[in-house]
């Protein structure tokens, strides 16, 4: 039998994807599926993208720079700069979507069989990242009850061992719309600078912040500026998913000279995407006003919703565009498998993402979902109303179930 390597054989299904037949089956027999298990957004990509990028052509369609155009690195530390960071165009890499951007960043710091320690609930394609690599990821434990908060400084300690190279954090959020404190970021440089780690902190969604919380990021602290690295992208702010443009930004020259080698070896990011890049990237800030104001209009709605479904654990997230919902069912993964073909009202079922992937375990995340706030105010509502009816649909199928043999039990 020919060899498929282990690193790749080990790696698991996204639970995100993994779903798409039984989608396709529904949507093929007329059913609508409101699907919340993925964070695309729904707004419309910038018409400043699109021009540009169609505009960028030339006799010869050529290989850019491997570290990215000049003019895309010089509109991103423009960017940064406003947004309170210190990188010269020189800090800055230009990555494949921010996928690339953490397979590159976790490439250059850990050598096989090395570790990563990652606050969970985690992005689930960290997993998949890391086993790909050979790297093992460690979880350090946070709670819905106390708002996914960093423990303390002596645990974050305790879960360092010596082949750990890095801490990884999303910032904010992915699935938990946690937003660090600044203490809590202190708390982790502290940690890093002592023990010789990198922080990486992944932070696409640094625009979606709600009710006025404040954001730092790990970069501001000019001290970890050897600790610290930037991972990035267009996708979640400007709703360019298929953009497919990253960033990978450090003040620490080594570390940027090393993962460089990286983005050598592949070649090049797509020219018209990066030209397109950076005319979102010189729109401004005031940009996200409209975009936050009506996700903030999508999370109340949410939120709204959920308080009527008996049985959920949540808490309400202060960044991101999702929840992270404890379900009152046995297995989120068979409760979904319902929704997608037993359950329908009026041709309709929704979608979560199990949790299963966001934690290091399977059991742990057994009974929660990630819902993700990607659909209009009136779809999200007759969503969550169809998951309400759902789970007390499968409730009742579930204790149909168990009925006999809790009937024979009784007379043992």
């Amino acid at each position: 039998m020919l060899h498929i390597a282990k690193r790749v054989a080990d790696m698991r299904e996204p639970e995100i994807l993994k779903y798409n037949p039984l989608i396709a089956k529904a949507e093929a027999a007329g059913k609508t599926v409101y699907n919340l298990a993925i964070g695309q957004p729904d707004l419309k990509t910038p018409n400043a993208f699109l021009r540009q990028a169609a505009a960028h052509k030339g006799d010869v369609h050529a290989y850019a720079m491997p570290e990215g155009s000049p003019e895309l690195r010089t509109a991103a530390q423009a960017y940064y700069a406003r947004a309170g960071y210190r990188f010269t165009p020189e800090d800055i890499l230009v990555t494949g979507g921010g996928s690339e951007a953490l397979m590159f960043a976790l490439n250059t710091v850990c050598d096989p069989g090395e570790r990563v320690l990652i606050p969970e609930p985690f992005y689930s394609v960290y997993k998949d990242l890391a086993t790909s690599l050979s790297i093992r990821i460690d979880g350090l434990k946070t709670e819905t009850e106390k708002g996914f908060d960093l423990p303390d400084v002596d645990v974050i300690e305790a879960a360092v061992t010596p082949q750990t190279r890095a801490i990884l954090i999303t910032h904010p959020g992915n699935p938990t719309g946690k937003v660090y404190t600044k203490a809590e970021i202190d708390r982790l440089i502290a940690v890093c600078k002592k023990h010789d780690l990198f922080l990486l902190s992944d932070e696409v969604y640094r625009e979606f912040r709600y009710d006025g919380t404040p954001f730092d990021s790990p970069a501001f602290d000019p001290s970890a500026r050897d600790n610290v690295v930037i991972l990035d992208s267009i996708s979640k702010r400007y709703s360019a998913c298929g953009a497919r443009i990253g960033f990978i930004a450090s003040a620490n020259p080594t570390f940027i000279k090393a993962a460089k080698k990286l983005c050598e070896m592949r070649l090049a990011v797509s020219s018209a995407d990066q030209a397109g890049a950076a005319a979102l990237l010189a729109m401004g800030l005031g940009f996200f006003d409209n975009m936050l104001a009506e996700y903030a209009r999508r999370r109340e709605a949410v939120d709204a919703c959920l308080k009527k479904i008996p049985g959920l654990v949540y808490q309400k997230p202060m960044g991101a565009f999702y929840y992270m919902v404890g379900l009152p069912v046995d297995d989120a993964d068979a409760f979904m498998r319902f929704m997608l073909t037993e359950f329908d009202e009026d041709g309709e079922t929704v979608l979560l993402a199990p949790a299963g992937d966001f934690y290091t375990d399977d059991l742990t995340g057994k009974s929660e979902a990630r819902l993700a706030y990607v659909l209009e105010e009136d779809k999200l509502t007759r969503a969550l109303t169809l998951l309400g009816h759902g789970i007390a649909a499968y409730q009742a199928k579930t204790d149909e179930q168990q009925r006999p043999a809790n009937i024979i039990n009784k007379f043992i």
